[in-house]
Order: C-alpha cells, then sequence, then structure tokens
C-alpha cells in the first residue's frame, strides 16, 4: 500500500557551527558508519597482533590460576639478583620470577616459583632472614616480616574453568538480554563488539607480560559491562530513529544508524573521560603509594577495557549491525528505493541496480513516492516539544538543530 507523506515546503536555514559544537549537539557528521571498512581493517590488523602475542608469547598467569609458591618480604634496598640466588641455593629451585612493586615505604619484594614443599619453604624463609634480615612495619627485625603462600595446581584448574564458565554465561546472558530488549542482530553486533575489547584485553596482557590474576578477571568483566552499556545506549538511539524507516526514501536505515552515533557519541566520551579518571588516581595510590598489588591490576585492566569500550561501541556495533543489515532483502530494496529517488548511488546499492528493478522510469525519474511514511504517523518533532509547535522544528529533510534531543521517527 502506498500513502504518501508529509511534505514540509518550509526549508529551515542552514546554521554553520564549529566542529567541536556540532559535536556536542549531536550534528558532528562523523561518517561512522559510511567508513565502516577502514574501521574494520584497523580493527583486523590490532587482533592480528593481540594474536600473535596471545599464540607466541602467552600469559603471565599468576599463582591462583596455575599453582605455585609466592614468597613476599619488605624490598628496601635489597637486590633482585642476589634475591633470586639466595632462594636458588636454598630450595635448588629456580625462581620463575623476582619483582618489587609498591614504592617509598611500601615496597614489596615478591618471589614467584613452582610449588614448593614445606621443607622448602622453611628453608627459604630461613636463607632469606640470615642473608637479608628484613624488618617487619614496626621495623623489628624478623623471620615473620618474610610471607609465603601456595595454591596447588588443581585449586589453580579449578579457578581458571569457573573463569571459563562465568564468562561463557555472562556473554549467553547478554546475548538472552539484548535479543529479547531489541534484536537478534544487535545481539551479534553487541557480542563481536564485546570479543573484540576481550581479545585487545588479552593481547595486551600477552605482549606486555603481565600477570594475570583473580582481579584482572573481576576488572574484565567490569569493562565488558562498561562497553555493553556504552552499547546498548547507541542501539537503543539507533532503534529509536530506525523506527519506520522503509516507509520513507529520506534516509537509509545506514544513515539513520550513522545519525544514532552521533547523537550519543558525546555522552560515550563524557562517559569514558569520567571514568578514567578515577580510574588513574587509583593506580597512583595502588603503585606509587600503597604497594597494593590487587588494586594496580584491577585499575589496569580498567583503564585499558574503559578506552577500547569505548571505541568498540562507537566504531564497530552500529557499523556491524549496519553490514548485517544490509545483506537482508528488506535493506536492500530500501536502498535501492532510495537510490532510485536520489538518481545516486547509496550505501551498496547502486543507482544502475535500481534502474534494472524498474524503480526508475524511462524519463529518469523515480517510479516510487519520494516520500512515503506509516499512515497515522503525526509530524516529526524533538524531544519534550507539544504538537501545536513541531511544526515550526522540521526542515525538509528531516533534520533539525536541536541535536541529540532530536526524535526523527518517533510516533506520537
Amino acid at each position: 500500500m502506498t500513502t504518501q507523506v508529509r511534505v514540509d515546503n518550509d526549508v529551515t536555514p542552514e546554521t554553520n557551527h564549529s566542529f567541536l559544537t556540532r559535536l556536542y549537539t549531536g550534528e558532528g557528521g562523523i561518517d561512522f558508519v559510511g567508513r565502516r571498512k577502514l574501521w574494520y581493517i584497523i580493527t583486523l590488523v590490532v587482533l592480528a597482533v593481540c594474536a600473535l602475542g596471545i599464540i607466541f608469547r602467552g600469559f603471565t598467569l599468576g599463582i591462583d590460576f596455575q599453582g605455585g609458591t609466592k614468597m613476599t618480604m619488605p624490598a628496601a634496598n635489597l637486590d633482585t639478583a642476589a634475591v633470586s640466588r639466595t632462594f636458588e641455593e636454598a630450595t635448588g629451585v629456580t625462581p620463575e620470577g623476582v619483582q618489587i612493586v609498591g614504592a617509598q615505604d611500601s615496597r614489596i619484594l615478591e618471589i614467584a616459583s613452582e610449588r614448593l614443599s614445606d621443607e622448602q619453604i622453611m628453608s627459604a624463609r630461613e636463607a632469606l632472614y640470615t642473608e637479608f634480615q628484613p624488618k617487619d612495619a614496626s621495623g623489628e627485625v624478623t623471620p615473620d616480616a618474610v610471607g609465603d603462600s601456595t595454591v596447588s595446581e588443581s585449586w589453580g584448574s579449578t579457578i581458571t574453568n569457573r573463569m571459563i564458565v562465568a564468562f561463557g554465561a555472562f556473554l549467553l546472558l547478554i546475548f538472552i538480554y539484548i535479543a529479547i530488549r531489541f534484536e537478534r542482530d544487535m545481539s551479534v553486533a553487541a557480542i563481536a563488539a564485546l570479543g573484540v575489547d576481550g581479545v585487545f584485553i588479552a593481547g595486551c596482557y600477552a605482549l606486555f607480560g603481565m600477570e594475570v590474576t583473580p582481579a584482572v578477571v573481576i576488572g574484565l568483566l567490569t569493562v565488558l559491562a562498561f562497553s555493553l552499556y556504552d552499547t546498548v545506549v547507541v542501539f537503543d538511539k539507533v532503534q529509536e530513529n530506525t523506527e519506520g524507516f522503509e516507509h520513507t526514501t529520506r534516509k537509509t536505515y545506514a544513515e539513520l544508524a550513522n545519525l544514532a552515533v552521533n547523537q550519543t557519541v558525546m555522552r560515550s566520551i563524557s562517559t569514558t573521560v569520567i571514568s578514567a579518571l578515577p580510574i588513574i588516581a587509583l593506580m597512583i595510590v595502588a603503585v606509587w603509594l600503597m604497594g597494593v598489588g590487587t588494586l594496580k591490576d584491577l585499575a589496569v585492566v580498567q583503564l585499558i577495557g574503559v578506552i577500547e569500550g569505548t571505541f568498540s561501541s562507537v566504531f564497530l556495533a552500529t557499523p556491524l549491525l549496519v553490514s548485517m543489515k544490509n545483506r537482508q532483502k528488506k535493506f536492500k530494496k530500501h536502498n535501492l528505493q532510495v537510490a532510485a529517488v536520489r538518481g545516486t548511488d547509496v550505501d551498496g546499492a547502486t543507482y544502475q541496480e535500481a534502474v534494472e528493478a524498474g524503480l526508475v522510469n524511462e524519463d529518469g525519474t523515480a517510479a516510487v513516492d519520494e516520500h512515503d511514511e506509516v499512515v497515522g504517523a503525526n509530524g516529526l518533532r524533538p524531544t519534550g516539544v507539544n504538537s501545536e509547535d513541531a511544526e515550526r522544528f522540521n526542515t525538509p529533510d528531516g533534520e533539525t538543530s536541536l541535536g541529540a534531543s532530536w526524535r526523527p521517527t518517533r510516533r506520537y
């Protein structure tokens, strides 16, 4: 059934604003979706580097995952090489790593090794105490200043399996929620974007040899939830903008989706900055002041994830959604109709294909109405504006100067 759209004859003059002003109001006009091939190439290159790092360097797992023994004592002015030699002579085991964490008076020396027997641990504690005379928090020289913790391989394996199960359950629940709240294609796009986040963070840890601890896993799930929240906000705007899009030839699905990203990008940037500042503060406190390794692990993964999560939600999730939509018959047909009306190629649909599909008359005019719309749809208006005042905000192309508050296809 063909119905006629309301045609606006009053043209609202264009107002030239600076790029930052247009970005702030949601009128940035950045072609996030149209340049999706560029984002895909960048993403594939980054993922390839991360995958190579994971394959060839692997992960540095903490003892909670792989099992082993960790011994600690106040760092003072200790030399890690000397400590390593003393430990090896006392136990007959070469330490996997000797490092100093923290800063100032909070510096701690950590020795990580394979799992040691009780006799080996006692021997190592005695040798370290005799050689370096460590002091406790009160400044007293005591063997108790040397601490130790041991995790069995079976316990580490159990923790690893539970981590994988938790991660899988997280992804499954997210997929179901988005499929119910929005649609299946949005679920697929959101999970794909989350997958990129996960591989990127894992690649960073592999490439830079950072230790993977339970705190890192907790932080990973946290930042994935942050990324997902950002993506859901964008998808909510996409759903709102594209409602009934097939009934008008003003804009393609891709163009309406791109408008949604522009309308929410400033919110994404603001959220990222606001989230990153306390994380950076946490890193300063954890690393330079307190020397708390758990806080450092949590802060690092969160900082990496917040930045990457913003990239994936803005540059990947919606473009992936549009790529999937453009493969479907309904969306291909609509793109051809828009191409016929405009007389030019549109988002993968060429004008020649529109001609071959019989959407262009012999005189070159479109064989479809230029502006079809759903029966009963009221005039378009910004959020919060009553219907009597709505007309003055409408322009022929469906745009407005009200930026992020504009609801292009919302019904009232």
